[in-house]
């Protein structure tokens, strides 16, 4: 079968689409036949080697992907019948025709959401919920500010932060991503830079509860700066590539506020059965219509390396995804 790898970690132009074997399932995997894989900033890293997870190479890419039950195995007690649709996530290996994933780390996917969308919900989406309920406390029609809001994460935090009954205000950079935001779910949008002002005009001065920030560097402390008493900035991302922004921790405690890291990864991954509970708290937003992932551009399968480079230069809109087939 064919499978996206990464034989050199030399980055995205070195990924190639190799011939495999295919997976054996283990006594509690669930084989799938993977229509859509979503291209992921993890992916980036691991084709680079800057990821903190480093399988040794040669190694498959592909950390969600949607797709059909091939054959669920052993775990048939799990629910999961030959051809149901479904959704799945792991630190890597789902860019191929056929992937055994563990029966914790792979959802149902209703009738409803198609292959593209399924491939562009579990890790941003799960990643999301983590962040704003588990880490942020988030509570009813609170204010979140969301940077990169035009991107995979951005977008699926707009839209679970409304399933939650909060207010959500989205900072990009052009008017392209505005639209693309407010489209998404946004109930404000702020361009630029320059946010502070904005906010805090859009907040009758009390400033935001939440801010989720993938892009850190220089929009970091005026982050800070647009809390209002109590309010948690959750650091999710570096993706601006500015380094890493520093605390001044006299901030946190004038306003009595917080910075609070996200690592959704290694939380639920150790945590049997934890992911499968975040997915059945997402299941009535996703058939709310709340939830419904954008997708910014699809790929063909000889293309994965080319949907890296897109990501890496900051010309994704939402969520891409590849076709396997």
């Amino acid at each position: 079968m064919k499978a996206v790898q990464v034989v050199t970690p030399t980055g995205p132009a070195d990924v190639v689409v190799r011939e495999v074997d295919a997976p054996t399932p283990g006594p509690h995997d669930v084989l799938v036949e993977v229509h859509s894989v979503g291209v992921s900033f993890p992916d980036l890293l691991l084709s680079r080697g800057e990821y903190q997870f480093k399988p040794e190479p040669p190694f498959t890419l592909g950390v969600d992907f949607a797709g059909v039950v091939l054959d669920p195995g052993a775990a048939e007690s799990s629910g999961f019948q030959v051809g149901q649709r479904v959704a799945g996530v792991n630190l890597h290996g789902g860019a191929a025709e056929q992937v055994a994933n563990p029966v914790i780390f792979t959802f149902p996917l209703p009738d409803e959401v198609s292959y593209d969308e399924g491939a562009a919900l579990p890790m941003n989406y799960l990643t999301v919920l983590f962040a704003l309920e588990e880490r942020g406390g988030l509570r009813d029609r609170e204010t979140v500010l969301v940077h990169g809001a035009a991107g995979g994460v951005g977008t699926a935090t707009l839209q679970v932060a409304k399933g939650l009954g909060a207010r959500t205000i989205a900072v990009v950079s052009t008017q392209e991503k505005a639209d693309f935001a407010r489209a998404a779910g946004a109930d404000e949008v702020v361009i630029g830079p320059d946010f502070r002002d904005a906010v805090k005009e859009l907040t009758g001065g009390k400033g935001v509860d939440v801010v989720l920030d993938v892009v850190g560097g220089d929009a970091f402390t005026d982050s800070l700066r647009c809390l209002a008493e109590k309010g948690r900035v959750l650091v999710v991302g570096f993706a601006a590539g500015q380094g890493i922004p520093q605390v001044k921790v006299n901030r946190l405690l004038l306003g009595n506020t917080d910075v609070r890291g996200v690592g959704w990864g290694a939380y639920a991954m150790t945590r049997p059965g934890y992911m499968q509970k975040q997915w059945h708290r997402l299941a009535p937003m996703i058939e709310a219509g709340v939830i419904k992932p954008p997708i910014g551009a699809t790929y063909d399968l000889a293309d994965f390396g080319a949907a890296l480079v897109d990501l890496a230069e900051r010309r994704t809109l939402g969520k891409s995804v590849v076709r396997m087939r």
